[in-house]
């Protein structure tokens, strides 16, 4: 999974999709907080753009939406159908995200069938409510130790000043990319290399 994208852009802006759809190293999330309907109306279009782009496209929490979408898979957090149950219904090439915090959570999801790990807050956010505090690099880090070979993308908080801190393979954000999403993969793309 080296080819994995190191950069996902998590946004519900079709706007945002056209601007990094056709990227290197970019993945986009769609995550939409009102209806079915609406992220799978989303979901639609954004997999017209950037199946033909090359762009993987994931669904954030809604499984459902992802299999009638035709997208690439899905990224699952805490609340969310646990991984073995979203791998069983998407099948084994399905790209499946997983949202951790330990090491020991990590190894499980791995164990489930996860494709890669989202983990945070890395850093104070204010995109989403609720957060539990930021982790910091350390306990990213450790994460990212307890599952070698699977891709750790880090997110909360994340600006290109951040990720020389951050030892993971990539990085998700919502806020960094709503007002030019290309310039700033182009800054992400600079720090990760």
């Amino acid at each position: 999974m080296s080819m994995f994208p190191r950069i996902h852009v998590i946004t519900d802006s079709i706007d945002v999709v056209r601007g990094v759809a056709g990227l290197p190293d970019v993945a986009v999330q769609i995550r939409v907080k009102s209806t079915d309907a609406s992220a799978y109306a989303l979901t639609v279009e954004a997999v017209a753009l950037c199946r033909p782009a090359g762009t993987m496209v994931l669904v954030n929490d809604r499984v459902g939406v992802a299999l009638a979408a035709g997208a690439d898979g899905v990224h699952v957090g805490a609340d969310d159908l646990p991984v073995s149950a979203v791998r069983r219904v998407l099948g084994p090439d399905a790209v499946v995200g997983a949202t951790c915090r330990t090491p020991a959570a990590a190894r499980a999801a791995v164990a489930d069938g996860a494709s890669y790990l989202g983990v945070g807050p890395a850093f104070e956010t204010s995109t989403k409510d609720g957060l539990p505090p930021p982790l910091g690099p350390a306990a990213i880090a450790a994460v990212a130790e307890a599952v070698p070979g699977t891709p750790v993308l880090a997110i909360g908080g994340i600006t290109a000043e951040r990720v020389p801190l951050l030892a993971v393979h990539g990085v998700a954000a919502v806020s960094a990319f709503v007002g030019d999403p290309k310039g700033a993969v182009a800054e992400f793309s600079a720090v990760l290399r």
